[in-house]
């Protein structure tokens, strides 16, 4: 019996041996023959002594940068959106009211009706940035166009270009209808359309001092085209994207600082050209009594040939009217655009 026993304890202390054996890491043996080398990688582009690579990405991709941006921004025009469930799916109107007709015109897609349009947001003028080496290209700003805009409806081609992110503001503020044109030269014109006006958007041909109604033998002399000195001293984003500091005005806003603007206008800048209120409030009761337009300034369609003049005075009314600068943009072609209308009228 002893030895029964003995031989049981015997195998249990060698199958034991054999389990340890069996889960052990298994004996290295010796090493294989090397491999060959892989191919060198390229060397990057030495950094700049004592200067932080993430430093100019950090200028303007930090929180606090962000935060005014968007704080402003929710007070702009572009943020409200106002038109947006109108005219923003629409294939025609969509690529100036909406996020994504913008951004399918801008990136040369065609103009399509959309579902469910959004308004215009940070990614509708922001994509990416074209380059990193903001010492020697500029800052982009991640704009999705900066390049010179071609009008859209100058008999010619006509390129506007600013140098710098106001040419972005160009793709959309500028007219969607021309001036009256005397086909027939019997100087009269059929004005038919209520939409009788360039379409909310003239600023950038207002600053430029063309496509107004050029009215024969006027006595105020037109000025060279692009002599403005808002066009030659200043620019889109340097008026209406200036620094802010109430948060009401500047920057995102869109809306003039005018602080900002005694950097020219030393004794503070004018908001109104001086004597324009005066002449466009003259011809709006001569429009009206003529029954070219409303109470409101609203174009009226007509039924019978109107005196080619007279139609050009229309025009050059609700153009100075929807510039919406009170002249300013350009105060010496305002002035000139209805002076001579109002002679036309009268």
């Amino acid at each position: 019996m002893k030895n029964l026993k003995l031989i049981g304890f015997l195998m249990i202390i060698a199958s034991s041996l054999m389990f340890i054996q069996c889960t052990s890491d298994p004996i290295m043996g010796p090493q294989g023959t090397a491999g060959i080398d892989g191919v060198d990688g390229v060397d990057g582009i030495d950094g700049v002594d004592g200067v932080d690579g993430t430093a100019s990405c950090v200028a303007c991709h930090n929180q606090s940068h962000r935060e005014a941006i968007q704080d402003t921004y929710e007070k702009s025009g572009h943020a409200a959106g106002g038109a947006v469930a109108y005219a923003g799916g629409r294939d025609s109107c969509s690529r100036c009211h909406s996020n994504e007709g913008y951004i399918n015109y801008i990136t040369g897609q065609p103009a399509v009706a959309i579902a469910s349009p959004t308004a215009i947001g940070c990614t509708t003028c922001h994509e990416k940035h074209s380059t990193f080496d903001f010492a020697n290209d500029g800052h982009d700003y991640a704009l999705r166009s900066m390049g010179p805009v071609t009008l859209d409806l100058t008999d010619a081609s006509y390129v506007i270009d600013y140098g710098d992110a106001s040419n972005n503001c160009v793709s959309c503020h500028q007219p969607r209808s021309k001036a009256p044109v005397d086909d027939d030269n019997d100087g009269l014109y059929l004005q038919t359309n209520t939409r009788f006006y360039p379409h909310y958007g003239p600023q950038s041909t207002m600053l430029e001092g063309i496509q107004g109604a050029i009215i024969a033998n006027g006595s105020t002399p037109m000025p060279t085209v692009g002599t403005a000195v808002h066009r030659t001293g200043a620019s889109c984003v340097s008026c209406h994207m200036s620094s802010s500091a109430d948060g009401e005005t500047g920057m995102h806003t869109f809306k003039p600082n005018y602080e900002s603007c005694k950097t020219c206008h030393v004794n503070g800048a004018p908001t109104e050209v001086a004597g324009l209120a005066a002449d466009m409030a003259s011809l709006h009761d001569k429009l009206l009594a003529l029954g070219l337009i409303d109470a409101d300034g609203n174009t009226l369609k007509q039924t019978e040939n109107i005196p080619f003049k007279t139609a050009q005075a229309l025009w050059n009314y609700k153009t100075v009217e929807e510039d919406h600068s009170h002249g300013v943009h350009n105060p010496k072609y305002a002035k000139a655009l209805i002076k001579n209308a109002l002679e036309a009228v009268n």
